[in-house]
């Protein structure tokens, strides 16, 4: 049997699976949608910095500090001091992503089914969302506190399913009979009325019963249906098992970053959001499988091919040390196409081993580092496609971070080590 032979079956039977999971609809909204309301937490994790200089306050000693730890402390005590109109476009953008996702997964549904007025499910999907996750008090205030990332696998739920409902209203043809005559915006509106009702009785109704027989709403029901789900991503070996099967499905040259991207994000920004909240009220950090895992799952791009970047940089064969120094860049923005697909590593068995132990290996020192707080912990949701020192670095504002992923690196250069030799030796004899 040849050597690609077993890469060549795994082939034959996942590339459809894995294409079929990718191009679903359903979770391209998802992946959508939640991408729609990235710059909004990107904006908002600015405002918590600023609310939230990285100095412990409580050790701080004006008498021996220099210059720069008392330019920080004076940040702190100014941020103490106007904590609420700081934190504000914090609570108004990464403290609505709920709500947010909650129109943009059903934009993008809409958009995905070619449907006439997305917009117009986009804003249904959200005012139902508004309706089932929010208590209004005797004062008429309204909480806060399921708009955010406490809220988005609700939204994800209403975003997809408010789609389908009015995608069924119209497969019905449940419209109001109107003229010729009437202007196409005025149409729009009138016909929108019934699928607005219908999701509010089918939603809001949902949301009442509950309430009357369980004493738990929407959100808190929804929650604890998903415990068993979530679970699995917010275990690490559970974790590790979701990326390897995107690493997997890469090595046959399947996207598989966009296969599992719609679990791990979700539930990365869920955690990434709370720890938010809590640095927000002033605490420490809790949650250990945040959105910092990903980045560190795909540090380099995926398998961590940065560190083969960097060894192929200065390899004996030109195909690899040109192809290397393409790579770099886009390599330490976690962009790694340009190796994956040029080295190759899918459909390589060589170079398809570490690129599925370096992950698991990251993952695990990470969960390390982090349980016994050698690293910060994520609270803040960094910009995509940045150079990994600095997402090491904004995502939990501690330096240490950018050492450990450094050292990540470097561990990754010598698990790959050993195969790359064998594919630079493979790659001289092929020359000869």
């Amino acid at each position: 049997m040849g050597k690609y032979s077993i890469i060549n079956k795994l082939d034959k039977f996942l590339t459809p699976i894995g294409q079929k999971i990718g191009n679903e609809k359903h979770l391209q909204a998802i992946s959508n949608g939640m991408l729609f309301g990235l710059p909004f937490l990107v904006i908002g994790s600015f405002f918590l910095i600023l609310a939230n200089p990285p100095i412990i306050i409580e050790k701080y000693n004006p008498a021996t500090a220099n210059f720069f730890v008392k330019l920080i402390a004076g940040w702190k005590y100014w941020a103490m001091a106007h904590s609420a109109q700081i934190t504000l476009p914090y609570n108004m953008t990464m403290g609505i992503f709920g709500m947010i996702s909650a129109f943009g997964i059903a934009y993008e549904l809409s958009k995905g089914n070619k449907r006439f007025h997305p917009e117009t499910d986009g804003m249904i999907s959200m005012v139902v969302y508004l309706m089932v996750t929010t208590t209004v008090d005797k004062n008429n205030s309204i909480s806060l506190s399921n708009l955010g990332t406490n809220g988005l696998f609700v939204a994800i739920i209403i975003g997809l399913l408010s789609v389908d409902i009015n995608k069924l209203i119209d497969k019905k043809n449940w419209k109001i009979r109107l003229p010729e005559t009437i202007p196409p915006m005025v149409a729009n509106f009138i016909n929108s009325l019934i699928p607005l009702l219908v999701n509010i009785v089918i939603f809001y109704g949902a949301n009442l019963i509950l309430v009357s027989i369980t004493h738990s709403d929407f959100t808190t029901f929804i929650i604890k249906c998903l415990t068993p789900a979530t679970f699995l991503a917010n275990s690490l070996w559970g974790y590790i098992l979701i990326v390897t099967i995107g690493n997997l499905l890469w090595l046959i040259g399947v996207n598989g970053s966009n296969v599992i991207f719609p679990i791990i994000f979700a539930t990365g920004i869920a955690a990434t959001g709370a720890n938010a909240a809590l640095v927000a009220k002033g605490n420490m950090p809790t949650n250990i499988m945040n959105l910092q895992m990903f980045r560190i799952a795909v540090l380099g791009g995926s398998g961590n091919s940065l560190a083969l970047v960097l060894l192929m940089m200065t390899s004996k064969v030109e195909k690899f040390r040109v192809l290397g120094r393409l790579s770099i860049i886009p390599g330490i923005c976690s962009i790694n196409e340009p190796v994956i697909f040029g080295a190759p590593i899918c459909f390589n068995p060589i170079l398809g081993i570490p690129f599925l132990i370096a992950p698991i290996i990251n993952l695990v020192l990470t969960y390390v580092a982090e349980s016994l707080h050698w690293i910060g912990l994520g609270y803040i949701v960094d910009p995509s496609f940045t150079p990994y020192f600095f997402q090491a670095y904004i995502s939990s504002m501690d330096w240490r971070n950018v050492i450990f992923e450094t050292l990540l690196i470097v561990i990754g250069i010598f698990i790959y080590l050993p195969f790359f030799r064998v594919a630079e030796k493979n790659e001289i004899e092929l020359a000869n």
